[in-house]
Parts: structure tokens; C-alpha cells; sequence
């Protein structure tokens, strides 16, 4: 086989996603990480309704969206390949510490290294803004979730977090 019938393989493969994308070769400069727009708020409800079907209240996407806009901080990020969003992550920054909230990653594309890249696209542009620590909070129940944060670096506290709904 030469090298041209080789590479056009890996094209076909990495762009039709033909199969598995376990143990396939992909190509990752395809997905990149830029600012949310307007234009997304469809597809990250969609992806957001995939991944956390269980949000309702203060938790619903397109509230969440709202507020997060409404901050303008420019701390909210999608993942993106071709026309497609495949991740999200919301960073928050309170000049003490900095919090991500919503990090997403579509379910066929997990495993991809997408969570990871958007999570330290996040830790950069918090730490561009003095932020010198970084929490996030995982259900406790979820252990698999746990041990991709700690494979970033993140540890666990012995900490009790608690939270009020604050009514209008």
C-alpha cells in the first residue's frame, strides 16, 4: 500500500468516523475550542439534555445559558468539530477561586481527550486572570467522573458542600 492510499485511509476514517473510535487513529486538530455564540445555544441544550438528563430548576440549559451570557465574562467555551458542539465547559472566576460548572462532552465522542482539552482551556484563561485555585463538584456517586478529575490533577476535599436556592 503507498503512503497516499494510507493517508486518504486515515482521512476516511477519522472524518467519516466509520466505526469505533477506540484504538482508530482521529484527527484531533479537527475539534477545536472557541467562545460560545448565539448561534449554538440549540445544540448545547441538545448536548447539555444528553449528558445531564436530569437537570431541571436552576439547573435547566436554557436558564443556565441565560445567566451565564448575562455575565459576559467570557468564560464559557464549546468544543467544536466541523458544525457540530461536542463539549462544553462553563468557568467561573470570583477573584478567590475559580469554579467550572457544565463540563460536557457528547456521549459517542467520549474517551476523545475533548474533556480534558476543554478543561484546561479553562484552568489557561482562569489562570490569565489571577485565579490561583480551582474547584468543581462532582455527585459523589459518580466514580467514574471522579477519577478522570483526578487524573487531571484535581484532588478530592474533605469539604461538605451545601447550597440554597436564592428566590426571586
Amino acid at each position: 500500500m503507498g503512503i497516499l492510499t494510507f493517508l486518504r485511509m486515515i482521512e476516511v476514517d477519522a472524518i467519516g468516523r466509520l466505526g469505533s473510535s477506540k484504538g482508530r487513529l482521529r484527527l484531533e486538530d479537527k475539534m477545536r475550542i472557541r467562545h460560545y455564540a448565539p448561534a449554538d445555544r440549540d445544540h448545547v441544550v441538545a448536548l447539555w439534555g444528553a449528558v445531564f438528563p436530569d437537570s431541571v430548576g436552576h439547573n435547566e440549559p436554557n436558564a443556565s445559558i441565560d445567566r451565564k451570557v448575562a455575565a459576559d465574562d467570557g468564560l464559557f467555551f464549546v468544543a467544536v468539530d466541523g458544525d457540530s458542539i461536542i463539549g462544553t465547559v462553563l468557568a467561573g472566576y470570583d477573584g478567590h477561586r475559580g469554579w467550572l460548572y457544565s463540563v460536557a462532552v457528547a456521549p459517542d465522542r467520549r474517551r476523545d481527550g475533548i474533556g480534558s482539552q476543554l478543561i484546561r482551556h479553562a484552568e489557561q484563561a482562569l489562570a490569565q486572570r489571577g485565579c490561583p485555585k480551582l474547584n468543581i463538584q462532582v455527585r459523589a456517586d459518580n466514580a467514574a467522573v471522579v477519577a478522570f478529575y483526578e487524573s487531571l490533577g484535581f484532588q478530592t476535599e474533605e469539604r461538605i458542600s451545601m447550597g440554597k436556592l436564592i428566590e426571586e
